[in-house]
């Protein structure tokens, strides 16, 4: 399964020129890196990084996580998957911008599962 990671493009810079994160700062304040579904994604978008650009969308799969991925209850209930452990470059499966629209939306690609 394909969860999904949205950085500002100074924290994607620091994970391809470090070959690892701990994540945006609201992650090391937490304590562990937020991903999101495909059916998350957009609202994370939306409540987190509203009219934000220059984002970058980091497609992880969830099998390379060994046991530090976490699904626990966040908005409204439901489960969001939470990494416990440094995101390494070689974690992502890959990445690509994500622009806001006309519409002032972020433009998700249509792949995403």
């Amino acid at each position: 399964m394909l969860i999904y990671k949205i950085f500002r493009a100074p924290e994607w810079a620091l994970l391809q020129s470090q070959g690892e994160t701990i994540g945006a700062p609201v992650d090391v304040t937490d304590g562990y890196i937020h991903f999101s579904t495909a059916k998350q994604a957009a609202e994370t978008a939306a409540k987190h990084f509203a009219g934000a650009e220059g984002l970058v969308l980091l497609a992880v799969e969830t099998d390379r996580m060994d046991g530090d991925l976490r699904w626990e209850p966040s908005r409204g209930g439901a489960l969001f998957p939470h990494l416990y452990r440094a995101l390494q470059m070689e974690d992502v499966l890959w990445h690509k911008p994500l622009p806001l629209g006309p519409d002032g939306l972020h433009q998700f690609p249509e792949d995403m599962t």
